[in-house]
């Protein structure tokens, strides 16, 4: 008897990695970039942080030809295998460059069926909790598929030098979440 035996390989998800923070020396950003680095062997990660220059969307100016900017972050999350939104919380919401920038894609259908994997990073308990429930709504009018919610506090990890490092049951938590990515 004679078996066939397939050797596949294995590629990498591509992961995009989207700060929500509108700070240049964001903590958000800098745990995107943790992630990405702590996780390199398991996906390929794309991280934009270019929110803040962002055209301010108007529906109308879907219309004509969109900003490169816009048109860059909506081709890389239509490229991605799977999301990371990192953001802080502003007056109890998502900071308006990471709404704005979730309003370019409301039309297009990028994030449709894309598994998305929201963080909230803030200072301490009980902040994060509004933010993340405006992005989940936000998630769920562009048909994102939400894999899963994580609220995280700076006080959960360790920051030296603006770097971040994460203790490992930290680090299994973020594992978990972006298992669940594919």
């Amino acid at each position: 008897m004679s078996g066939l035996f397939y050797i596949g390989i294995m590629t990498k998800k591509k992961i995009l990695g989207i700060c929500g923070s509108a700070s240049l020396k964001s903590s958000n950003l800098e745990l995107l970039r943790t992630l990405s680095d702590e996780f390199d062997s398991e996906f390929d990660w794309i991280i934009t942080n270019s929110l803040r220059d962002f055209p301010m969307f108007r529906p109308e100016d879907l219309d004509g030809e969109l900003d490169p900017l816009i048109s860059e972050f909506k081709s890389q999350v239509e490229e991605a295998d799977a999301i990371v939104i990192i953001t802080p919380e502003y007056t109890h919401n998502l900071p308006a460059i990471l709404k704005n920038a979730l309003e370019w894609c409301t039309a297009s259908g990028e994030f449709a069926e894309k598994p998305v994997l929201p963080i909230t990073f803030t200072p301490a308990e009980p902040r994060g909790k509004y933010a993340m429930r405006s992005i989940i709504e936000s998630l769920k009018t562009l048909d994102s598929r939400v894999v899963s919610q994580l609220e995280l506090y700076k006080t959960d990890v360790e920051f030296e030098d603006y770097q971040i490092s994460l203790n490992s049951s930290i680090t299994e938590l973020l594992r978990s979440g972006l298992e669940l990515l594919v």
